[in-house]
């Protein structure tokens, strides 16, 4: 929003930051602005790649913005590897279990706490998540456990003990928009 309203000809300082300054200027002028990449699509994208040991090359990314997330991934075993300054490409993983906190922008968003879950609960090892940014976002572990993970849940932690695969051919509740 800051650079759009910057580039129709406001002044707008500090976004990221906890104290956004804007001078309003008489009028603002027309002007086309294209969006930075949802991060969120991005890590969507790359983890559905991880849990099934594909192969796929993510484009229109900004990989500094999916910093958390990407060395998150690598520490799970991860293979990621930037392809220039807008593309990242998953080619297969080891999955191991790793400890993984959300946090506000830059850290590793709550958004992405579900799916990192999800690819946890076959990593080899153990895995603990804690939610720092909601209250009530770990109902997805209950369904997880459903199809076969093995999953303990206190409060705002998750300790996920990896298996092998997940089972199929059970009703399940999507609890989270991801």
């Amino acid at each position: 929003l800051q650079g759009f309203l910057n580039q129709m000809g406001g002044d707008v300082r500090g976004a990221g930051t906890a104290e956004i300054r804007i001078k309003v200027p008489a009028k603002l002028r027309g002007g086309t602005y294209r969006i930075i990449p949802d991060r969120i699509v991005a890590g969507t994208f790359l983890m559905a790649a991880a849990i099934t040991q594909g192969n796929v090359l993510v484009k229109n990314v900004i990989p500094s913005h999916l910093e958390a997330v990407i060395t998150k991934l690598r520490e799970a075993g991860v293979r990621i590897e930037e392809e220039g300054d807008s593309a990242l490409r998953v080619a297969g993983a080891s999955l191991r279990g790793i400890k993984l906190v959300t946090q506000a922008y830059p850290g590793f968003p709550t958004d992405l706490q579900a799916p990192m879950a999800a690819l946890l609960t076959i990593a080899g090892g153990e895995s603990s998540v804690h939610e720092e940014i909601f209250d009530n976002r770990l109902k997805h572990m209950e369904e997880l456990k459903k199809i076969g993970a093995k999953i303990s849940v206190m409060e705002r932690k998750a300790v996920i003990t990896g298996c092998k695969a997940l089972h199929a051919g059970k009703t399940v509740k999507v609890t989270d928009l991801r």
